[in-house]
């Protein structure tokens, strides 16, 4: 089963958390903590990330099933924040088991094929000498050659187990198997709970020519823009979302 952190009372409203590619549970550690005051929070690795087991597959229905058996483990049907890949895994989810899922998040991120690549930064982890990495700055120097973005350089070396000098990443399968992170498959299902899709105003992953099978697919889909961030909208602006979280997930009428 997927590894998971916690945060929170158990008898509060449950909450889980899906995080991106590269990433891991712990990456949402302050966003988690602030919501555990009002919300019981399960921040999973996904499976080939953090401490969770490593698999020779890295595709949606699988992702979604692991999700399923971390769901029915603690008996919860969790609200769900969705980040990326870890959106696309939430979708599949919440199209495949409705009833598991209460109100869904989805951030940047849409039910569609993308046609950029993210191989470059897995080939970037391989060329850095973990034998010659003492801590963890040492690494991100090292990717500083490879990497221009000091943000991505610091989310990057959050996976890096220094202890046994490895990337908490299965990076062999998530390379063989990146044709299938980029798509989403087809699934007849709907989901028909509320679903906030929540992007970044200067991230071009939900645009409006999505809009539509999105809300074919997501009944009660709203959408809104988080002013001057991108993707990576949760970590650049942490209380701007966490107050938007925290709005859908008690106040969706609203919306």
């Amino acid at each position: 089963m997927l590894n998971y952190l916690t945060h929170g009372a158990e008898s509060s409203p449950p909450l889980m958390i899906v995080h991106g590619l590269y990433g891991s549970g712990r990456n949402w550690g302050v966003i988690a903590k602030r919501l555990s005051n009002q919300f019981y929070v399960i921040a999973v690795d996904l499976r080939n990330h953090g401490d969770s087991p490593w698999f020779a597959s890295h595709d949606y229905h699988s992702m979604a099933d692991d999700l399923v058996e971390v769901i029915t483990s603690l008996n919860i049907r969790p609200n769900i924040i969705g980040h990326s890949m870890g959106g696309k895994a939430a979708m599949v989810l919440a199209l495949k088991n409705p009833d598991l899922v209460n109100r869904l998040l989805i951030a940047d991120i849409a039910p569609v094929k993308y046609e950029h690549d993210q191989s470059q930064f897995i080939e970037a982890m391989r060329k850095i000498d973990l034998s010659k990495v003492e801590k963890r700055s040492d690494a991100t120097e090292a990717l500083s050659k490879f990497v221009v973005d000091k943000s991505l350089q610091n989310f990057f070396t959050q996976s890096l187990d220094l202890k046994n000098k490895r990337w908490k990443l299965n990076l062999d399968i998530l390379s063989s198997e990146m044709h299938k992170i980029l798509d989403f498959p087809k699934i007849d299902g709907k989901f028909s709970g509320h679903t906030l899709f929540f992007r970044g105003e200067k991230s071009e992953y939900i645009r409006p020519v999505h809009r539509g099978i999105i809300s074919s697919l997501f009944i009660k889909a709203r959408f809104v823009t988080l002013k001057d961030a991108g993707h990576w909208l949760h970590a650049e602006k942490p209380r701007d979302f966490e107050n938007a979280a925290r709005f859908f997930f008690t106040e969706h009428e609203n919306f």
